[in-house]
């Protein structure tokens, strides 16, 4: 425990706190058990390394650890906790909590965070783990317990903030609609969006990106076969035919996104014949954050069909899988699906490019995109990429980066 303490003091005190993500101020910290999902690499322990921190200066006795240290090999996380309270621990951060070793086949993580939980009450706990840490089905039900918060990576905002290029205040969609054209008009007095933007694209939604962004792509792809061969598998029963499966559906996807769906080639280019299977595969994929399925707007049994296009998750991962040729119209549908399906209901339309919240439908283009598509269609706007500020109903592309 002594080492463990050293390691965490270390952590916590060596932790860079002048950048920060706009959910350390939506997380109710109050909350006795808070679960932190994200895909590798947006930044989840940072994260915890800040709030840790900060707690700890107001006084409190705070200790974060990562459970795929060796130490949980032979020692159970339930105990590890009753020690930690018997020091007077009041907040416990665990890291990578779906890489914690199960000491028996009865138990797992769940379970004995749940036993933790219900045995020490003043005890407040949160754990980081991988975004499809909701597809495990484990032997503790945290569904009632638990407050649970996804980490994206970072917005457009976000990614001037971190470079220190301008700090602006989140901006919701509803005031984008109203008042699009007077806030982009402050913002450009702040920086320039247009080129920052277009870097944004290619390398600013990943933060390790600035640790070497020669290699970054490079690591964008181990990432990917990081999280289907490593974390898939202490999560959800995937056999070694279904990680390469996986794979190959992934490579299918990539050779033309946006995909427009097709089951039965799809099936056949991977050698699934089963509906549900294929299904159930490009849902573990949009869950670990690979791939957006754009879905119609169906309700009930319809939710299960399939989706009616299919895009890789953001754009970085685009270009990190080889699609420098992509057609600029691609890289624009997937960064505008990708900001607002974070908060937003966001469906495909056979009258434009996207439904959003069952009342708004956009057309995304260049700046010359005009609104003879959807001229004669309510609620309807045309998003526009190379422009600085907009006019009625055409708004800025970048301008919805700035949501979160």
């Amino acid at each position: 425990m002594e080492e463990l303490i050293e390691i965490s003091n270390r952590l916590i005190q060596s932790t860079k706190t002048d950048f920060k993500r706009s959910l350390l101020d939506k997380v109710d910290w109050n909350m006795p058990l808070i679960e932190i999902r994200g895909s590798r690499g947006v930044g989840k322990t940072t994260l915890l390394l800040q709030k840790a921190q900060e707690i700890k200066k107001n006084g409190y006795k705070v200790m974060y650890v990562s459970l795929d240290l060796p130490y949980f090999f032979s020692q159970s996380l339930f105990d590890f906790a009753n020690t930690f309270v018997k020091y007077g621990g009041e907040y416990l951060f665990m890291d990578e909590i779906h890489r914690y070793p199960s000491k028996n086949k009865n138990s797992d993580w769940s379970l004995e965070l749940k036993n933790i939980h219900d045995s020490f009450p003043k005890l407040k706990l949160i754990y980081s783990g991988s975004s499809i840490l909701h597809l495990f089905k484990g032997g503790g039900d945290l569904s009632r317990r638990k407050a649970s918060y996804l980490l994206n990576g970072l917005s457009f905002r976000e990614y001037l903030a971190l470079n220190k290029i301008a700090e602006t205040n989140v901006v919701d969609f509803k005031n984008i609609m109203d008042n699009h054209t007077e806030i982009a008009s402050e913002l450009i007095e702040q920086f320039k969006p247009l080129p920052n933007f277009k870097n944004y694209l290619k390398t600013g939604y990943y933060p390790f990106y600035k640790n070497n962004e020669a290699v970054y792509y490079h690591q964008l792809q181990q990432v990917i076969h990081l999280i289907i061969d490593t974390d898939l598998p202490y999560l959800t029963s995937v056999s070694t035919q279904a990680k390469e499966q996986l794979k190959r559906l992934l490579g299918a996807i990539s050779t033309t996104v946006p995909y427009i769906t097709n089951m039965k080639n799809l099936g056949a280019l991977i050698e699934v014949t089963d509906h549900r299977t294929l299904l159930k595969y490009l849902q573990i994929l949009e869950e670990a954050q690979i791939i957006l399925l754009v879905k119609s707007d169906a309700k009930g049994n319809k939710q299960i069909q399939k989706p009616e296009k299919i895009f890789i998750n953001n754009t970085n991962l685009m270009y990190a899988l080889g699609m420098n040729s992509t057609e600029i119209g691609t890289l624009r549908e997937t960064f505008f699906y990708n900001q607002l399906n974070n908060n937003h209901r966001i469906y495909y339309s056979d009258k434009a490019d996207f439904l959003v919240n069952e009342k708004f439908i956009f057309e995304v283009g260049g700046k010359n995109k005009n609104k003879k598509q959807i001229a004669q269609i309510d609620n309807a706007f045309v998003v526009a990429d190379d422009i600085e500020i907009g006019f009625g109903n055409k708004i800025p592309l970048w301008l919805f980066g700035m949501m979160y």
